[in-house]
């Protein structure tokens, strides 16, 4: 018998090139802050940010890429952070995120920031995750998050 999504057992490790392909079908399977363009995000994009531009994780589960998070060190910022539907709300975005803030928090940003879509899931969850909003431009909400070790100096 299939382990359920519940069952398996995930490990977070540091993405490698040849998830790539796991990540992008991720990001492209999502209903909310779908592309408008999907060809908008390249192969070559998800390989810079491995490395060069910042740092990037996955949720493993039994083999399968369930999710992913990207830090973009250029700009202290959270670059992606999606989830496989099949594994929404068993608390691997929040580890996924966790990793990627601290990783930037130890680069020396005292603030780190991201953008997400006006009225989703995504919208509420970074929230609930103890990040401000700091001001809504169009469709995209924007959001920042202080380090605690940082402000108490």
């Amino acid at each position: 018998m299939p382990l359920t999504p519940e069952r398996s057992t995930v490990i977070f490790r540091r993405a490698q090139q040849h998830d790539i392909p796991a990540m992008s079908r991720i990001r492209l399977a999502v209903s909310e802050n779908a592309l408008s363009d999907p060809g908008r995000i390249t192969r070559q994009m998800y390989e810079d940010y491995l490395d060069k531009l910042g740092r990037g994780w996955v949720a493993e589960a039994d083999g399968e890429i369930t999710g992913f998070s990207y830090a973009d060190n250029v700009h202290g910022a959270i670059w992606a952070l999606f989830m496989s539907p099949r594994y929404e709300g068993q608390g691997h975005a929040r580890r996924l995120l966790d990793l990627a803030a601290d990783w930037l928090f130890a680069q020396g940003h005292p603030v780190i920031r991201l953008s997400t879509g006006v009225g989703t899931r995504a919208e509420r969850f970074y929230a609930r995750q103890g990040w401000t909003q700091d001001r809504i431009e169009g469709n995209d909400a924007y959001y920042s998050l202080a380090n605690e070790v940082a402000s108490m100096d």
